[in-house]
Protein backbone atom coordinates (compact mmCIF):
# COMPACT_ATOMS: atom_id res chain seq x y z
CA UNK A 1 0.00 0.00 0.00
CA UNK A 2 1.44 3.31 -1.05
CA UNK A 3 1.58 6.01 1.63
CA UNK A 4 0.54 9.47 0.49
CA UNK A 5 2.74 12.30 1.58
CA UNK A 6 1.48 15.57 3.02
CA UNK A 7 1.57 17.48 -0.28
CA UNK A 8 -0.61 14.87 -2.00
CA UNK A 9 -3.15 15.02 0.81
CA UNK A 10 -3.24 18.84 0.62
CA UNK A 11 -3.67 18.64 -3.16
CA UNK A 12 -6.58 16.15 -2.80
CA UNK A 13 -8.22 18.33 -0.18
CA UNK A 14 -7.86 21.43 -2.35
CA UNK A 15 -9.31 19.65 -5.40
CA UNK A 16 -12.26 18.39 -3.34
CA UNK A 17 -12.95 21.93 -2.10
CA UNK A 18 -12.77 23.27 -5.64
CA UNK A 19 -15.18 20.57 -6.83
CA UNK A 20 -17.67 21.52 -4.09
CA UNK A 21 -17.37 25.21 -5.00
CA UNK A 22 -17.92 24.44 -8.70
CA UNK A 23 -21.00 22.43 -7.80
CA UNK A 24 -22.26 25.28 -5.62
CA UNK A 25 -21.65 27.87 -8.38
CA UNK A 26 -23.67 25.76 -10.83
CA UNK A 27 -26.79 26.17 -8.73
CA UNK A 28 -29.28 28.65 -10.19
CA UNK A 29 -29.68 31.99 -8.44
CA UNK A 30 -32.85 33.31 -6.79
CA UNK A 31 -33.77 35.31 -9.91
CA UNK A 32 -33.69 32.23 -12.18
CA UNK A 33 -37.10 31.46 -13.78
CA UNK A 34 -36.97 27.80 -12.71
CA UNK A 35 -36.35 28.78 -9.10
CA UNK A 36 -39.18 31.31 -9.15
CA UNK A 37 -41.48 28.68 -10.71
CA UNK A 38 -40.66 26.22 -7.93
CA UNK A 39 -41.21 28.96 -5.33
CA UNK A 40 -44.63 29.78 -6.82
CA UNK A 41 -45.52 26.07 -6.96
CA UNK A 42 -44.51 25.61 -3.32
CA UNK A 43 -46.57 28.66 -2.34
CA UNK A 44 -49.60 27.23 -4.19
CA UNK A 45 -49.17 23.86 -2.48
CA UNK A 46 -48.86 25.58 0.87
CA UNK A 47 -52.01 27.62 0.25
CA UNK A 48 -53.92 24.50 -0.83
CA UNK A 49 -52.69 22.69 2.29
CA UNK A 50 -53.84 25.60 4.47
CA UNK A 51 -57.27 25.49 2.82
CA UNK A 52 -57.54 21.74 3.45
CA UNK A 53 -56.50 22.19 7.07
CA UNK A 54 -59.10 24.93 7.52
CA UNK A 55 -61.77 22.73 5.93
CA UNK A 56 -60.88 19.82 8.21
CA UNK A 57 -61.00 22.11 11.25
CA UNK A 58 -64.39 23.47 10.20
CA UNK A 59 -65.70 19.93 9.65
CA UNK A 60 -64.31 18.83 13.02
CA UNK A 61 -66.00 21.74 14.78
CA UNK A 62 -69.29 21.02 12.99
CA UNK A 63 -69.04 17.34 13.96
CA UNK A 64 -68.35 18.27 17.58
CA UNK A 65 -71.34 20.64 17.61
CA UNK A 66 -73.54 17.92 16.08
CA UNK A 67 -72.30 15.40 18.62
CA UNK A 68 -72.97 17.84 21.47
CA UNK A 69 -76.49 18.46 20.14
CA UNK A 70 -77.14 14.72 19.95
CA UNK A 71 -75.84 14.21 23.48
CA UNK A 72 -78.08 17.00 24.79
CA UNK A 73 -81.09 15.54 22.97
CA UNK A 74 -80.30 12.08 24.33
CA UNK A 75 -79.91 13.49 27.85
CA UNK A 76 -83.23 15.34 27.51
CA UNK A 77 -84.95 12.16 26.28
CA UNK A 78 -83.46 10.17 29.11
CA UNK A 79 -84.54 12.78 31.66
CA UNK A 80 -88.05 12.76 30.19
CA UNK A 81 -88.16 8.95 30.36
CA UNK A 82 -86.96 8.99 33.95
CA UNK A 83 -89.57 11.61 34.80
CA UNK A 84 -92.30 9.52 33.12
CA UNK A 85 -91.11 6.41 34.93
CA UNK A 86 -91.16 8.28 38.24
CA UNK A 87 -94.68 9.58 37.54
CA UNK A 88 -95.86 6.09 36.59
CA UNK A 89 -94.30 4.63 39.73
CA UNK A 90 -95.97 7.34 41.82
CA UNK A 91 -99.34 6.61 40.19
CA UNK A 92 -98.79 2.89 40.67
CA UNK A 93 -97.90 3.41 44.32
CA UNK A 94 -101.01 5.55 44.86
CA UNK A 95 -103.21 2.95 43.11
CA UNK A 96 -101.63 0.10 45.09
CA UNK A 97 -102.13 1.99 48.35
CA UNK A 98 -105.77 2.63 47.43
CA UNK A 99 -106.26 -1.08 46.66
CA UNK A 100 -104.67 -2.04 49.99
CA UNK A 101 -106.89 0.44 51.83
CA UNK A 102 -109.98 -0.89 50.04
CA UNK A 103 -109.00 -4.48 50.92
CA UNK A 104 -108.34 -3.50 54.55
CA UNK A 105 -111.67 -1.66 54.73
CA UNK A 106 -113.43 -4.68 53.24
CA UNK A 107 -111.84 -6.96 55.83
CA UNK A 108 -112.85 -4.55 58.58
CA UNK A 109 -116.40 -4.35 57.27
CA UNK A 110 -116.58 -8.17 57.05
CA UNK A 111 -115.42 -8.47 60.67
CA UNK A 112 -118.00 -5.93 61.74
CA UNK A 113 -120.70 -7.79 59.82
CA UNK A 114 -119.79 -11.07 61.53
CA UNK A 115 -120.16 -9.66 65.01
Amino acid sequence: MKQKDFDERLQASQSAKEAMMAKFRQRPGPDDPAVSERRVARAALSAARDVRVAERETKRLADEADLATRREARAADQAAQEQRAAAEKEASDVRLEAERKAARDARYAARKARK
